[in-house]
């Protein structure tokens, strides 16, 4: 990297930085979940191969303070990455029930053991107990995976893209709420079932509003839009499967989830695979699926956006595999943005308060 860096011919800082993470950092991340164990004096001789690439790669001085160093690199401290590494193979384990270490990694022993006795090396589980403490997060259930063996029937869904051809945003509400209902007027003998799932700030919500009443629910702070899209799905299709519908549609404004469902041979979020299991059971319920543009002032749209935002809505507490990847993310950014607060005299903070740069 030195040899790359050469100030007259040399690569770039982004070039160095790709470098810096596929031949230096990947080492360093080998292993994590085993080596983090060891004591904090062993794991502190990586700090100086890392903060030599970061110097290297950014052209920062040798007098750049550490933690300016590493929001400069957009990389940060190798401790906060092991807990993040190995919060996120905890996640991966608990998720695989077959997994060899499944049980004993949620279930870890010796735990006041390693309370009394410090000297002790703890156990993986009992480590993982510790990180979520410091990032501040409250161990949630995991969507275990699903085996698909529905692969040869995927085909069997059926969708409408009545307004698949409009451009959203040069078109009028009126358009829409028009259009709407003269498509209503050719699929008449259809329930209709209207989904949708918004995320706020500290909610996040599924319903579904059927043509005399509604299922809401809360979902956990970690799932994304994604998730809670799908799950609203799952749900119409799970009180389709009680009712006496002969034909019915699900409405959606999320044009992820539609394509989710029409994707699905290489899709394997476990609600997309649910959805599947779920309509493959409804042999005498004709289903169709359709995309509708939201807050464009379609009734049923807009009665399922506000239940899904309702606060009243009994909670699930699941999180699927990538959002909980992705939230562990979040935590380390968060964890990370509140330790470069504490460096109010760091003359980079001034410049720059925030880790993720202007």
């Amino acid at each position: 990297m030195k040899v790359l860096s050469n100030t007259s011919w040399g690569a770039d800082k982004v070039s160095l930085m790709r470098i810096y993470r596929s031949l230096v950092r990947s080492k360093l991340d080998y292993g994590v979940p085993v080596y983090g164990s060891a004591a904090k004096s062993t794991l502190k001789l990586l700090d100086s191969a890392h903060h030599q690439g970061l110097r290297i790669a950014t052209g920062a001085f040798r007098t750049t303070p550490i933690p300016s160093l590493h929001v400069i690199s957009g990389e940060p401290s190798l401790e906060l990455r092991r807990h993040r590494l190995s919060l996120s193979y905890f996640y991966k384990i608990k998720s695989d029930e077959s997994h060899p270490q499944h049980y004993k990694v949620i279930n870890p022993i010796f735990g006041s053991l390693f309370s009394v006795r410090l000297s002790f090396t703890p156990t993986f589980g009992f480590r993982i107990g510790e990180i979520l403490r410091y990032f501040e997060i409250e161990d949630f259930p995991i969507v275990s995976n699903i085996e698909d063996s529905l692969l040869g029937r995927r085909h069997n869904l059926s969708f409408i893209d009545d307004f698949l051809h409009f451009f959203k945003p040069s078109t009028s509400d009126i358009v829409f709420q028009q259009h709407f209902y003269d498509h209503r007027q050719r699929y008449s003998d259809y329930v209709p079932i209207y989904t949708d799932g918004p995320k706020s700030d500290n909610h996040v919500g599924s319903a579904a509003v059927f043509p005399d009443f509604t299922i809401d629910e809360t979902l956990h702070p970690f799932c994304f839009v994604y998730t809670s899209e799908l799950y609203a799905i799952y749900l119409g299709l799970l009180k389709i499967s009680t009712l006496n519908f002969k034909k019915a549609i699900i409405y959606t404004d999320s044009m992820s989830g539609i394509n989710a469902l029409q994707s699905a041979k290489y899709n394997t979020h476990p609600l997309v695979m649910k959805c599947f299991e779920l309509h493959h059971t409804l042999k005498n319920i004709k289903v169709k699926y359709c995309w509708i543009p939201g807050h464009v002032g379609i009734p049923g749209n807009e009665l399922s956006d506000k239940a899904a935002k309702s606060t009243n809505a009994s909670l699930e507490a699941f999180v699927p595999l990538t959002d909980a990847l992705q939230a562990v993310k979040l935590s380390e950014h968060r964890v990370w943005q509140r330790i470069w607060d504490g460096q109010s005299n760091n003359k980079l903070y001034t410049i720059q308060p925030s880790i993720k740069g202007y």
